[in-house]
């Protein structure tokens, strides 16, 4: 067991029915336990909001699978929250071609507004603002993504719109 997980965590908390219905679901598109981890960690993320210690724990625990096997697969995945995040994730891309396109200034434009830097959530909880180095719209670029839904060519007035409209709900 990874220190880590044996420090912050010393027993998994109880998956809910919607988690372990979900779980047995997506078991069902895989041969074997170690393939679903990923998608388990999805489920519980769906439903919590993020995958804290606990909650991996309990994955691990379910799919029989190495609490630290199970770590690798978290962290290697950008897209796997470890730390409660706001509830709209900005997900910039920094890719090649977003840089060229003026990713940088927009990163400077959102953590202005939103007084955050990369890994960071506003005060209240709203935003959270994460790099990701591609999002493939590249001749599309700017782009990001907040929750599912991507965002093109953006300009500063396109993201204050954004910003404006996620804050309404």
């Amino acid at each position: 067991m990874s220190n880590l997980i044996a420090s912050t965590a010393p027993k998994a908390r109880q998956l809910t029915h919607e988690e372990i219905h979900d779980i047995e679901h997506e078991k069902t598109h895989y041969p074997y336990a170690q393939a679903v981890g990923l998608e388990a960690l999805k489920i519980v993320q769906k439903y919590q909001g993020w995958v804290s210690d606990e909650s991996l724990l309990a994955v691990a625990e379910y799919l029989k699978l190495p609490p630290d096997e199970l770590e690798g697969v978290a962290t290697f995945f950008n897209m796997i929250f470890r730390r409660p995040v706001g509830k709209n994730v900005i997900l910039l891309c920094d890719s090649v071609a977003c840089w060229m396109l003026g990713c940088d200034n927009l990163k400077a434009h959102i953590s202005s507004k939103l007084g955050i830097d990369y890994g960071q959530t506003t005060a209240d909880n709203q935003f959270t603002l994460i790099p990701v180095p591609c999002l493939g719209d590249c001749d599309k670029a700017p782009t990001m993504m907040v929750g599912d839904k991507t965002y093109r060519n953006l300009t500063p007035a396109k993201i204050d719109a954004i910003l404006a409209q996620c804050k309404r709900g």
